[in-house]
């Protein structure tokens, strides 16, 4: 593996560099799916992300359902906070089916309880 050139603090927050797939994660995790008030990421709806080094930034994400009607909501909503994310220079989120969404299985403990899934 190559050596990979360290990021300073300084650097993100002048918008230098581009975010870590960590700190779009952390953003990520403040994205309320409106119907359920629960994190997307804490349901598990988020797949992944990569950032690339201009600072494009890809998620890949599904919803609770195909019919969900409020996937264009959340996909503008992640748009927006991560465009206001130093470093970030475009955001695309992709909706994904495969695999399909199972609370049973990509919630959060936290998240199983309060939906009353044992």
């Amino acid at each position: 593996m190559a050596d990979e050139p360290q990021v300073t603090a300084a650097e993100i927050e002048e918008g230098d560099a581009p975010p870590t797939e960590e700190s779009v994660m952390a953003v990520l995790d403040t994205v309320e799916d409106p119907e359920l008030r629960m994190s997307i990421t804490s349901l598990g709806l988020v797949y992944g992300v990569e950032v690339d080094t201009d600072g494009m930034v890809t998620v890949n994400m599904t919803l609770t359902s195909p019919a969900c009607p409020v996937g264009p909501m959340l996909q503008g909503m992640i748009y927006h906070k991560l465009m206001q994310t130093p470093g970030v220079e475009d955001v695309e989120v992709n909706l994904v089916w495969n695999p399909p969404w199972d609370p049973k299985t990509m919630a959060s403990e936290d998240v199983k309880m309060a939906l009353g899934i044992w």
